[in-house]
């Protein structure tokens, strides 16, 4: 029989019928009977149709279209449901663990009080120093005397005292030989003293002391008294210079002459605090120093023709200094703009005059108040400019830079001065003022190390190297030489703090020069720091943050010691307090503790009680622990399935680590709604359900919206497909 499948009668009739006698599921065998109709045919003969048959047409294929609808909403509504269940199933994390009621634990006291400040019964040991030493250029030795008034402010009367000798790490039977599995190779005798006495009460005695590694006790015959005693140590002593073996103090040759970096030169004080009594950790390397306050006055003799550039106030410049010297050095007191004092041309007449065996010795006198420490530089082979400091209140230091030929240039050291100046200015009017006359950038091969008003830094660094290598090294001027911590335990109180500071100044100086900071001691891959952190706290073998400074292998040196903290101090100011409360604690911290020591918990107490948040739970995750961070969108779907009536989402906590973050409602007209969730969200639970009462179709949801947070699985933050 032939079915002519063109005539109208015959679709009208066919499809009425179908109607009429079948279901949904008929028409679906007839669509798959293959027996089809030319669409073009069907919309010439819609106008011949009657309303009904049209009725009688679309009604299956409306009625298909429906079912095929829900189907697909019910799979889709499983499979959302089905994904909320695995994810959530996956978490590992415990409320109980991070919120913990009591982190310290011990109460705040007089000493120090329980919001991080200093008590009304705080005390801290002095020490002044009367130090005068002579560098002999030919043997490379150093030959001192040192006077050492020791002031025992604490309540305790004292038997014996302790002084760090560092250069006795240098020797080749020394601790520091059995720290890494490749020992130093070179090695030098380290002090020799000959002679030490002790004046106490009027009377002068030879000193009873043994020398342990790096340390020296001294036995005295009669205790110290406590509340305001003193005690006079003199030494006389000598050591050989180390060579470019040095690390932080050396000395090498250059074309034009040596160049003596020295520090740790002379007997230092142990400190005695009511945190441990003595602190008599041995010098070993990566863990530095931790060192009480006074004034040290000290003099320097070596052969004329050598420029010293020293920590403090040169005292007889007019003794040591050409007429032409004095004059562009007051030159650039007065100077926004860097004045060169000593040129490449000055060196090269003065080698000459001063080659000659008969040329004499000078002695250069310096003084800085209220310190921890001194070193300085010393060659004849240095360039020297400066420029002024401009301090807040109107206040005036100057910053110098001494650097052989070899370094000079404009896209190397001869910015160093303009490098230094603006570093300080920005960390003065930001932080705390800069508390000393003069801040020096000297070039060696100690490059990259710190001490109070002077920063031995590469001779080969150029451009944003030498920016962020001297911006870091003259912040330490701030961690740890203003304030006072623990560096020999406590790697990070200086490293990171100082670190992060860094990061603000590379954004600022210089409309952001060599901004955004990124090297080697911050998110050295160049990229997003919440990213790049990630690989270090994931290493299943990594310290932590509090992981005494020596026990941090020089692997994980940079990453825990200055990136991690830094960062985590980013966290807190721009996620966690806002800038205003963490800025506000944080300068509080700073001249709180200027000039004093402050242990890990005064630091912590301190943003808390200022910045008026309990963060012992980001303390906890962050510094004591490795804890990742891992935050989930489990459902983005439309409350009764109507946009209109707003959106209903399911956030999860997936890690042990919390953050408050911030949630971004994408629209389908471009516009956005930014929502805080805040920390207090995960108190008892991970997962948290919240309504958004919006009106208008949403395009996506995400969470951390700007790759803020270090979350190790951002694949799971975000939906686009809205039900």
């Amino acid at each position: 029989m032939h079915v002519n499948l063109n005539s109208p009668a015959y679709c009208i009739s066919f499809l009425s019928i179908l109607v009429a006698v079948t279901k949904i599921q008929t028409v679906r065998i007839f669509v798959k009977s293959k027996l089809t109709v030319s669409l073009s045919r069907m919309i010439q003969l819609l106008p011949k149709l009657s309303r009904l048959s049209l009725v009688i047409i679309l009604i299956p294929c409306f009625c298909l279209k429906l079912q095929a609808q829900q189907q697909n909403f019910k799979t889709r509504q499983r499979n959302l449901k089905a994904k909320e269940q695995n994810i959530q199933s996956g978490s590992s994390y415990s409320p109980a663990k991070v919120f913990l009621p009591e982190f310290y634990q011990f109460p705040g006291n007089r000493i120090r009080t329980a919001q991080g400040t200093p008590g009304p019964d705080y005390w801290q040991n002095y020490v002044n120093y009367n130090l005068s030493v002579v560098i002999d250029t030919a043997l490379n030795t150093l030959i001192g005397s040192a006077k050492l008034t020791y002031t025992n402010n604490s309540p305790d009367s004292l038997a014996y005292l302790w002084l760090q000798l560092d250069q006795q790490t240098y020797k080749a039977d020394a601790r520091s030989n059995f720290l890494n599995s490749t020992p130093q190779g070179q090695h030098t005798a380290g002090y020799n003293f000959s002679s030490v006495i002790v004046n106490y009460n009027g009377q002068s005695f030879q000193a009873t002391y043994i020398i342990e590694d790096t340390r020296m006790q001294i036995r005295l015959p009669r205790k110290l008294a406590p509340r305001g005693s003193t005690i006079q140590l003199n030494f006389k002593y000598s050591y050989d210079i180390p060579g470019d073996f040095g690390n932080r103090t050396d000395f090498f040759q250059t074309p034009h002459g040596k160049i003596y970096e020295i520090a740790q030169w002379y007997p230092r004080m142990c400190v005695y605090d009511d945190q441990r009594g003595w602190n008599t950790l041995p010098f070993l390397g990566p863990g530095e120093f931790y060192l009480e306050y006074g004034d040290i006055d000290y003099q320097i003799t070596l052969p004329a023709g050598i420029l010293v550039a020293g920590s403090g106030e040169l005292l007889n410049e007019a003794e040591v200094l050409s007429a032409k010297e004095l004059k562009l050095l007051n030159m650039a007191r007065q100077s926004d703009e860097t004045i060169m004092i000593r040129s490449a041309e000055d060196i090269l007449k003065s080698e000459s005059k001063y080659r000659k065996p008969d040329a004499g010795l000078k002695t250069w006198h310096f003084v800085m108040v209220n310190t921890r420490d001194v070193a300085f530089g010393a060659s004849k082979a240095y360039i020297w400019d400066a420029a002024r400091i401009n301090l807040p209140d109107g206040k005036k230091s100057l910053a110098m830079s001494v650097y052989p030929i070899e370094s000079a240039g404009s896209g190397a050291w001869g910015r160093a001065t303009e490098y230094l100046k603006k570093s300080i200015e920005y960390f003065s009017a930001t932080w705390y003022p800069y508390p000393y006359p003069v801040a020096i950038n000297e070039a060696g091969t100690a490059g990259g190390m710190e001490y109070p008003g002077i920063v031995f830094d590469g001779l080969t660094d150029k451009g944003k190297q030498l920016f962020w290598v001297t911006a870091h090294e003259i912040g330490h001027n701030w961690f740890p030489m203003i304030v006072g911590s623990d560096e020999r335990r406590f790697a990070w109180m200086d490293e990171g703090l100082n670190t992060f500071i860094d990061i603000y100044a590379s954004d600022e100086i210089n409309k952001g020069e060599f901004a955004p900071k990124r090297d080697g001691e911050y998110a050295p891959g160049g990229g997003n720091p919440s990213d790049e952190v990630i690989a270090y706290t994931t290493d299943p073998a990594a310290p932590t943050i509090m992981t005494a400074a020596d026990a941090i292998s020089e692997k994980y040196r940079h990453p825990f010691a200055y990136f991690k903290p830094a960062f985590g101090l980013v966290l807190l100011r721009e996620q966690i307090l806002g800038k205003d409360r963490f800025d506000y604690a944080f300068k509080a911290y700073i001249h709180t503790w200027a000039f004093k020591h402050p242990a890990p918990d005064d630091f912590f107490r301190s943003i808390e009680n200022a910045g008026g948040e309990d963060l012992s739970w980001f303390w906890l995750e962050w510094f004591y622990h490795n804890w990742s961070l891992d935050q989930a969108l489990a459902k983005a779907a439309y409350t009764n399935h109507d946009y209109k009536k707003g959106i209903d989402l399911s956030l999860l906590n997936l890690q042990q680590m919390v953050m408050p973050v911030t949630l971004e409602i994408m629209f389908k007209d471009q516009t956005s709604q930014f929502i805080k969730i805040p920390v207090e969200t995960w108190l008892l639970h991970n997962k948290y359900d919240i309504h958004l009462p919006t009106t208008k179709e949403v395009k996506s949801v995400t969470l951390d919206p700007a790759h803020s947070l270090p979350d190790i699985n951002r694949n799971n933050n975000t939906m686009s497909e809205i039900n």
